[in-house]
C-alpha cells in the first residue's frame, strides 16, 4: 500500500469515479478511449499528486480509480478534468459537434464518486502500531 505525504500528514485517498456522456450517447469508441487514456493524465499535470490509477470505458460512461490528495476538493478536480477533457475532445473530434449540435458539451453535468477504503484489519494494525510507537516515545529519558 503506497501512501502520499503532505507537509503535515500522510494519506491514502482513493476514489472510484464514474462519468456519463451527455444523453448517454455512445461516443466512447475505441479510438476515443485511446485518446482519453493519453489526454486525461496530461490534464492532471496542473494538479500535482492527482493520479488516475486505472481507467476503463463502456460506450456511454467511464470508470476511474483516482488518487486525490486532501488539498484538492473532489468537485474541483472533477470540474476541471471534465471541462478541459470535453474541450480537447471537441477540438480533436469534429464529429462531436453533430452529436451535440445545440450544446458545447460532452459529459453529463454530474458524476458518481465513492471512496475506496482499506479494510478494518489494516486500520486496527496501524492504530495499534502507532500506540506502541507513541508509548515508547513517552518513556524516553531526557
Amino acid at each position: 500500500m503506497e501512501v502520499g505525504y503532505s507537509a503535515h500528514g500522510v494519506y491514502r485517498l482513493q476514489y472510484h469515479v464514474i462519468w456519463v456522456t451527455k444523453y448517454r450517447r455512445r461516443i466512447l469508441k475505441p479510438f476515443v478511449e485511446d485518446y482519453l487514456r493519453v489526454v486525461l493524465p496530461k490534464l492532471l499535470r496542473s494538479m500535482p499528486g492527482v493520479t488516475i490509477e486505472t481507467i476503463d470505458f463502456d460506450q456511454d460512461h467511464l470508470h476511474m480509480v483516482m488518487e486525490i490528495p486532501p488539498k484538492y476538493a473532489i468537485a474541483d478536480v472533477m470540474g476541471q478534468l471534465k471541462g478541459r477533457s470535453a474541450s480537447h475532445m471537441r477540438k480533436t473530434f469534429k464529429w462531436l459537434s453533430k452529436v451535440y449540435w445545440k450544446e458545447n458539451v460532452v459529459w453529463s453535468p454530474g458524476y458518481f464518486v465513492s471512496s475506496v477504503g482499506i479494510d478494518e484489519h489494516v486500520i486496527r494494525r496501524y492504530v495499534e502500531y502507532q500506540g506502541r510507537k507513541d508509548s515508547d516515545q513517552l518513556r524516553m529519558e531526557l
